[in-house]
């Protein structure tokens, strides 16, 4: 009988799924060496206070989604929700704002929140994200969309909507909010309780609340970018004649408020059909906020098991770079030691090599090596070793070349150039 099973809301990632991941995190890396965005990796848990303050005690993360307990010596301990205000901390506690300006970041990082597993959404869940500090122009904002863009084109989302808005800065907000406090008030009663604590405390956080009731009595609430002042628009009109510019299609969507209270100015959605692969915006505040001096800092998130349903759903087959090049199938014991050493030369040599451990017939091994997705496969028994000559059998066309052993290394190794030469060349469609 099975012990215990994952908990509720995490899922397993299987050897024949991890590949995905890999081709993912792979390009997702290339794309921000590209943006001369360099890693920073950051503790799983932190202490409790830093998502309060940076995150914002009217959102639903903090309220209701954090994962929080007390450690042996009685802190208060939460696993992260999100990865930008890590990211802030990491940037105060380091000094990085003492080395040159900007700072450009990328992170690849398992979060979790407490909600209801359904589609996309899980109790761990893993996301992309990239932040820079230190330059309060608008390019900053249209290099970061453009940086998601070219990410998600990269790996096969052509269909994609960039849907902008401008939340303002925080005196724009504090006019905007008076203004909203008088939209609800006459329906106050009709709202979910979580919204009726925030509508004095941040009432714009009742424009991003996912309860349908709440969504329907908020349709025809007033736009924010009515409000906002010369400054926060003029920036936003630059944000604009950017993405003309690089030729990234967009819209301007005035229900975009993100869900954390850190952002002002610019925030941004991508997306593809019905889902959210990608938001972010800028948040010039959340550095002081946290301790710091002024810093305008721009960022986004991207979840990584969002971005595979998609890519599923629209058909998009991601390659797999960790496909085996070669199974050798050693027939008769004087075979295997042979066969070992020819694999772990292969394997030296940078070839995805693999032989037999189970004692197998002839059959069973063949069947094994098309099962697993072998290249090409290569029978070596006592004729071979005696001969010094066998046959290497291309699994998808069934093509044989026959070679002396010793020339099994050099012909991999000038398949593997020919192969790396035509992707080059742009001859892998």
């Amino acid at each position: 009988m099975l012990i215990t099973k994952a908990p509720k809301g995490t899922e397993d990632l299987l050897p024949a799924e991890s590949y995905k991941w890999q081709y993912l995190e792979k390009n997702f890396k290339t794309v921000c060496d590209n943006f001369g965005y360099k890693e920073i990796r950051m503790p799983t848990f932190e202490h409790t206070e830093l998502f309060e303050r940076g995150v914002g005690d009217t959102t639903d993360v903090v309220e209701k989604q954090m994962y929080t307990f007390n450690d042996k010596a009685n802190r208060s301990i939460t696993l992260r929700p999100e990865g930008t205000a890590s990211v802030v901390r990491s940037f105060l506690q380091n000094s990085l704002y003492a080395q040159p300006l900007p700072a450009k970041m990328f992170y690849n990082i398992s979060c979790f929140r407490y909600e209801n597993k359904q589609k996309g959404r899980l109790r761990e869940f893993h996301q992309f994200g990239a932040e820079v500090f230190g330059a309060a122009g608008a390019t900053v904002d249209s290099e970061i969309i453009s940086l998601a863009v070219t990410f998600l084109q990269r790996v096969g989302l052509n269909d994609l909507t960039v849907h902008i808005n401008s939340i303002g800065c925080p005196e724009c907000r504090k006019k905007y909010n008076e203004v909203l406090r008088d939209f609800f008030r006459p329906k106050l009663n009709e709202l979910c309780d979580t919204c009726k604590g925030r509508f004095e405390r941040n009432p714009l956080r009742i424009l991003d609340c996912k309860s349908p009731e709440c969504q329907k009595l908020g349709e025809d609430a007033p736009r924010l970018l009515d409000y906002i002042c010369d400054d926060c628009r003029s920036h936003f009109d630059e944000v604009k004649r950017n993405l003309d510019n690089m030729g990234i299609a967009y819209e301007i969507d005035n229900g975009i408020v993100r869900g954390l209270d850190y952002y002002t100015k610019t925030v941004f959605e991508i997306i593809s059909g019905e889902f959210t692969v990608c938001g972010g915006g800028r948040y010039d505040r959340l550095v002081e906020e946290l301790g710091g001096d002024s810093m305008p800092a721009m960022g986004f998130g991207m979840g990584i098991e969002r971005l595979l349903i998609r890519l599923e759903e629209m058909g998009i087959k991601l390659p797999n770079g960790n496909g085996l090049d070669i199974y050798i199938v050693p027939l008769g014991e004087s075979a295997v030691p042979v066969v070992h050493e020819l694999v772990y030369d292969l394997r030296k040599a940078g070839l995805n090599a693999d032989t037999d451990h189970m004692g197998r017939g002839l059959k069973p091994q063949m069947k094994y090596a098309d099962k697993i997705g072998a290249a090409y496969t290569m029978v070596i028994g006592d004729n071979e070793i005696e001969q010094n000559r066998g046959e290497i059998k291309n699994m998808q066309t069934g093509e044989q070349t026959e070679l002396e052993l010793s020339e099994v290394l050099d012909f991999f190794k000038e398949l593997k150039r020919s192969v790396i030469a035509d992707f080059l060349k742009g001859d892998n469609k």
